[in-house]
């Protein structure tokens, strides 16, 4: 079944599943790639999602079905962005088109799904590990499948990825890692490994300057051929110097490539060699990101993750005109502040757009970090930078700040350095689903000892925020969600911005006495909008207080509103369990109010699905609506105790 607007595919309609792939002419291959190619660009107009990863992996995706029984060997991706034609192939074209809408199709490989999913995964770096452990289990079991890890160059700029890789050497296990190379991950690589694996190795001088230097060590009379002998053998050798070769094979890895990874019979040539090797196998494949659609071959990072937009042009869909995004405000008012303020050094992990960094890095490039998909090594870097007197500021989504949690523990809180977390993407974020949800930060991060964490809730007091964190001489987290701002009057003037005080709330609504809510972040917003529906259905009058502090606790605002409210709702855009209601509870347990009826409305024990967001938070209460009920259902216990 297809919409209106899916283009056909008959080669791709007629597969009973990805065994069938073997069987295909190369002719057929090649239209089945094309069809594979419009299928996802007519999908991902309409629904958004990871258009140039997969894009740029169609033929890598059809060598590894022709090779490979995805039914019975194991591959694993690795992140997930580029496994859009394996979905296709993979007995889920029927229904590709409900691709990251709720209750569809999954952006990300998801084991509940489908049975060749074999590893759920959504954050990068773990494929070889996954694969490893896979390939350990079956020969446990005595079993002879293969087992395969698709891993990015991007990817391979996390350590996982080499503790993976030094296991898998050390062990021996037969195992091929696939190296998808598009020097690509969101947005260019950096880092020194990214220069070793330029393409540029393989560009036709390397090939030119490797056989005339090999023809002129034959050359020499009498020892020539045995000093081209001894130059590969050497770790010093020609393969070394030219190919990123002698790195994998330190590790123990069989070496093969680079491979063109638009180039079908190369590839399946590769990989059935491969099958053969007894032992660890890298087969390193290079390919374009966006591969076939012109536009996301001229911006791949712009197309890496996009939204709806003209198949025909790839000009975006025209939203309505909206606020600045909190990322934009948090980008722009860092670099306004870092004007004046010449300690500041901004820090991401392979997203500078994505961040909203990206004008810093223009504007202040000697200050500005990119350390490629490290959060761990971006947390301590941060240290160092803020032991020697700087003001180090790490902007990162709230679902990757999770890979980093030792180092915020151990290397910025136990010596209480002054690191600045600015986490973006906090709460839902929709289609990106379970992995990318960033429902955990308050819990991890609220109890470490010297982290002080704030919420506002709005993108004025997001820039306030900013300031009073950079005046905080220790840890801070700022959480705030992901798009579009309220449309509040921004601070023209950043410098003259005042701080917040710390544990200090803001009562934005005194109440009749009855109930008070409590607030945090973006939830302020449809707080307000729910107590004027209960006050229009019900005549009640209800107190809003903007909490603002996860911590230092607003202990003597709270307080007060237990003291002179009959009940209390806290309202967070996070998970329950160790949340800021937990922590008001805690204070109400502790200050002897605990007769004082509480109620928290916050995320379930579950990891949300994809989704809107909007969807998602009707479908959990965050919205206007659902606090707007719960307060309904207050509102009988609350006149008793009056």
């Amino acid at each position: 079944m297809t919409t209106d607007c899916t283009p056909p595919t008959p080669l791709l309609s007629g597969l009973s599943g990805p065994q069938d792939v073997a069987s295909l002419s190369p002719e057929q291959l090649a239209a089945l790639a094309e069809e594979l190619r419009s299928a996802i660009i007519a999908t991902v107009s309409r629904t958004g999602g990871h258009l140039a990863p997969s894009l740029g992996v169609v033929e890598l995706t059809l060598a590894l079905c022709c090779c490979f029984d995805p039914g019975m060997d194991r591959i694993v991706w690795d992140v997930g962005h580029q496994t859009y034609a394996y979905k296709l192939l993979t007995g889920r074209a029927e229904n590709f088109h409900t691709l990251r809408q709720h209750g569809g199709v999954c952006g990300f490989p998801l084991r509940d799904e489908s049975v060749y999913d074999h590893f759920g995964v959504g954050h990068s770096s773990t494929s070889i590990s996954a694969a490893l452990g896979m390939a350990v289990a079956r020969d446990l079991a005595g079993e002879k499948h293969h087992v395969l890890a698709v891993i990015g160059d991007g990817s391979m700029t996390a350590g996982l990825a080499y503790e993976g890789l030094n296991q898998a050497g050390a062990t021996g296990k037969k195992l091929i890692v696939v190296l998808n190379d598009n020097e690509m991950s969101i947005s260019k690589n950096v880092g020194a490994l990214s220069f070793f694996l330029s393409r540029n190795l393989s560009a036709p001088w390397v090939r030119r300057t490797k056989r005339e230097v090999e023809g002129f060590l034959e050359s020499i009379p009498g020892i020539g051929q045995d000093l081209r002998d001894l130059a590969k053998k050497s770790q010093h050798s020609l393969k070394g110097f030219f190919t990123p070769g002698m790195l994998f094979e330190a590790f123990r890895f069989n070496y093969m490539g680079p491979v063109d990874g638009h180039d079908l019979k190369a590839l399946t040539k590769a990989f059935e060699v491969a099958k053969q090797v007894d032992k660890p196998v890298l087969v390193h494949v290079l390919t374009t990101k966006g591969k076939g659609y012109a536009p996301a071959e001229a911006n791949p990072v712009h197309f890496h993750g996009v939204g709806r937009f003209s198949p025909e042009t790839g000009v975006c869909a025209t939203a309505p005109s909206a606020p600045p995004s909190y990322t934009k405000v948090f980008g722009k008012t860092l670099t306004e502040l870092a004007e004046q303020d010449k300690r500041i050094v901004a820090i991401t992990a392979a997203m500078p757009e994505g961040t909203g960094l990206a004008a810093f890095a223009k504007k202040f490039p000697e200050r500005f970090v990119d350390v490629g998909i490290c959060e761990q090594h971006a947390v301590t870097f941060a240290a160092g930078l803020a032991a020697q007197g700087l003001r180090p500021v790490v902007a990162v989504y709230s679902t990757f700040l999770q890979r980093s949690y030792d180092q915020i523990v151990h290397d910025v809180c136990l010596q209480n350095l002054p690191v600045l977390f600015g986490i973006d993407r906090a709460g839902l974020v929709g289609e990106d689903g379970a992995t990318h949800q960033g429902m955990f930060d308050i819990a991890f991060m609220r109890h470490i000892p010297n982290m002080a964490m704030l919420a506002p809730k709005d993108e004025a007091e997001l820039q306030r925020a900013l300031v009073t964190a950079l005046a905080h001489d220790g840890p801070m987290s700022i959480r705030y969600p992901r798009g579009a701002g309220l449309g509040v009057p921004l601070y023209q003037n950043v410098h003259a911005i005042p701080p917040l005080p710390p544990g200090e709330a803001e009562l934005l609504v005194q109440g009749d006495g009855s109930l008070a809510v409590l607030a945090l972040g973006n939830t302020v917003e449809p707080a307000l909008a729910a107590a004027k529906m209960l006050q229009e259905q019900c005549c009640a009058k209800v107190s809003i207080c903007n909490a603002r502090w996860v911590k230092p606790l607003a202990e003597e605002a709270i307080l007060r509103l237990a003291d002179s409210h009959a009940a209390l709702l806290t309202v967070e855009e996070a998970v329950l369990h160790g949340g800021f209601g937990s922590a008001v509870l805690g204070l109400l347990a502790r200050s002897g109010r605990h007769a004082v009826p509480a109620r928290c409305l916050a995320l379930p024990d579950l990891f949300i699905e994809h989704g809107p967001a909007a969807l998602l938070r009707k479908k959990y209460s965050l919205d206007a609506e659902g606090i707007c009920k719960i307060l309904r259902e207050m509102l009988p216990s609350c006149e008793k105790k009056r």
